[in-house]
């Protein structure tokens, strides 16, 4: 929820991130050289843009004002900006490939990673005590997720929040969802948690050292040093503990495991590898299901869980509980949720993986994706919108077709199952 676009893998946005930062570098480079050899048509052009743009600021200055903004809050916010070109060039470039789970998780859990939150741990011991003590959230995910998003704080963004979400609300793809984090941005100003100049943070519009977007700030941070401000940007104590709040809001259970690495047992069915299907341990345990190692699971034998196969049949598999699914809350990714659960363990001495990841297996690039889905549809699997995105609709309707070809329903999209249906008769 902390970022504008919600992501179904952090693979799709993270890449962003890097492009936009080469782009503004771009930008910057070649400014000169445009206004060196302008046309007459392009000065006409760019008058235009200014004016539609400006046009566009006078009525969100007017809705801005309903809902209470002061005007020379208004003004001072929006004094000599004008759209960011890199933004909007972030916000409607795709990625045509993405970074496979192993892939990810070698990068998020890097030995300087892991050696920075142990650093970071020893550190801010007490103020991590005492937020664990008021909101029950394990400081070891704390940190994991302070880690990931802005690497402990060093690389939090550097655009003006405000000048990025204008530029996403004149022009950007979800236009009225940019002027709601716009209006919640400059709710933050006016409540003086921060000034116009110090509001930075990512292309998207996410903030600060724990990297939430505005209307998520809103609703979760927290002034933790009682400074009367709350400060995710410079201070680590409002950061760590908005983080805990927010975590807290979306049912964290106090003392809970994220979940575990599993074996399944020969002949397993595949298909009740899904988000949407939940078993007290205990059932899964009588299905087969042993801890990596090959031992009884044990504990927790009554809590809830759901099998996750990140990479399909042929890699690692999880059991989740309660606690992972808050991590998705913070982020919709099951990469990340499973990059910020090892981490945290990682920092303890724990969380090594035992099964293989399928390195041989080349994932699909998204126009390959795009067709995969293109050609489900056309041979009535039903796999929703062609869009790149492998969610719930588009697993479901790989598991039918999988179903069909007798092979292993993991709902996990391949060049294999792409290759199988380009062959297969219509």
């Amino acid at each position: 929820m902390r970022n504008l676009f919600p992501r179904s893998s952090s693979a799709l946005i993270r890449p962003l991130l890097a492009a936009a930062a080469g782009l503004l570098l771009l930008c910057a480079c070649t400014e000169n050289r445009l206004e060196a050899s302008v046309q007459p048509g392009m000065a006409v052009q760019e008058s235009n843009e200014l004016r539609s743009f400006s046009q566009w600021r006078s009525d969100f200055r007017q809705r801005a004002l309903a809902a209470g903004i002061r005007p020379s809050l208004f003004d001072e916010a929006f004094r000599d900006l004008q759209p960011d070109a890199a933004v909007l060039k972030a916000d409607q470039s795709q990625p045509e490939f993405s970074r496979p789970v192993w892939a990810y998780l070698e990068g998020a859990l890097s030995p300087q990673r892991q050696a920075t939150g142990r650093v970071m741990l020893n550190r801010h011991a007490a103020v991590l005590q005492q937020i664990e003590a008021r909101y029950g959230v394990d400081r070891h995910i704390l940190v994991a997720i302070w880690g990931l998003e802005s690497n402990y704080g060093s690389n939090m963004g550097d655009r003006s929040v405000i000048r990025s979400l204008a530029t996403l609300a004149h022009q950007g793809r979800r236009s009225e969802f940019a002027q709601t984090q716009l209006l919640a941005a400059l709710e933050i100003l006016q409540r003086g948690d921060t000034t116009v100049g110090s509001m930075t943070g990512s292309w998207a519009g996410a903030m600060g050292q724990t990297q939430f977007i505005p209307t998520t700030y809103n609703d979760y941070a927290v002034d933790f040093d009682g400074n009367g401000k709350r400060d995710i940007w410079h201070t680590e104590a409002d950061a760590l503990a908005s983080a805990a709040n927010y975590l807290r809001a979306s049912n964290w259970q106090s003392g809970a495991p994220w979940g575990m690495e599993v074996r399944l047992p020969e002949g397993f069915d595949y298909a009740q590898a899904d988000m949407s299907i939940r078993k007290p341990i205990s059932e899964w345990q009588a299905l087969g299901l042993t801890d990596a190692r090959g031992q009884a699971l044990g504990s927790h034998l009554q809590e809830s869980a759901t099998l996750v196969l990140p990479a399909g049949y042929r890699g690692p598999a999880f059991l989740v509980m309660n606690n992972f699914r808050s991590i998705l809350r913070y982020n919709n990714s099951t990469s990340y949720a499973l990059a910020i659960s090892l981490l945290a363990e990682r920092f303890q001495g724990r969380g090594q993986i035992v099964a293989n990841w399928p390195t041989d297996d080349d994932p699909l690039s998204r126009s390959e994706r795009v067709e995969l889905q293109e050609q489900l549809q056309a041979q009535g699997f039903e796999p929703g919108a062609a869009d790149g995105i492998i969610g719930a609709n588009t697993r479901q309707a790989i598991r039918r077709l999988q179903i069909a070809l007798g092979w292993p329903a993991d709902g996990y999209p391949d060049r294999q199952l792409l290759k199988a249906l380009r062959n297969r008769p219509q």
